[in-house]
């Protein structure tokens, strides 16, 4: 797993259709004074990107990317129909853990896994934050299908870190996930699945 990357994490992001490319500055206007506010000076924010369209089907778009320093933090998508071109949406997004991360400066692993961060792989405790999400909404493993996605996650942790059990690193994702939005399961049974599954 590669620094600034996660297999979950909370989407900060906007959506909407708009009417003219004057409300695309506008969002895009209103976003860097966002990030202002959150202590990202404006010198050191850019945007870069090409103004060559992309097409997907019947959609075409220009992603331009916005970035502090060194630091690519999300992006801001022009999208309009390919044969209804006046049909314009503005889809901006970036997530709360790279906008943390940017801020702050803190190692990534230490930011995202706290005092787990050493414990094991970065991959197993990334599959563990994701699986506590999956199994806390109730998406058991199964075969196929979205339970097939929670077991796939849950056999990217390293079986020797699950041995001694995951409830203390299960405990901790499961409170920031509880931040926004509450959880189905309880921990207690996220951990025992999480184990059961890695040392079935």
């Amino acid at each position: 797993m590669a620094e600034g990357f996660l297999t979950s994490f909370v989407n900060v992001s906007r959506v909407q259709p708009i009417k003219a490319l004057d409300e695309y500055g506008a969002i895009l206007d209103g976003w860097l004074t966002v990030l202002s506010r959150l202590g990202f000076h404006a010198r050191h924010l850019s945007i870069y990107g090409t103004l060559t369209p992309w097409r997907r089907n019947e959609v075409e778009g220009l992603t331009l990317r916005f970035r502090h320093l060194d630091l690519t933090l999300g992006d801001i998508v022009l999208l309009w129909n390919t044969d209804h071109p006046d049909r314009l949406a503005v889809d901006l997004g970036t997530g709360l853990e790279r906008l943390a991360w940017a801020r702050t400066r803190k190692h990534w692993y230490d930011l995202v896994y706290g005092r787990f961060a050493q414990s094991a792989p970065p991959t197993t405790l990334d599959a563990i934050r994701t699986a506590t999400l999956l199994l806390g909404h109730g998406i058991t493993p199964a075969a196929r299908g979205a339970g097939g996605i929670t077991r796939r996650v849950i056999g990217a942790i390293a079986p020797d870190a699950a041995r001694l059990g995951v409830s203390a690193m299960v405990r901790e994702a499961f409170g920031y996930w509880n931040l926004f939005g509450e959880l189905r399961a309880p921990w207690p049974v996220v951990a025992c699945r999480i184990e059961e599954e890695t040392l079935r």
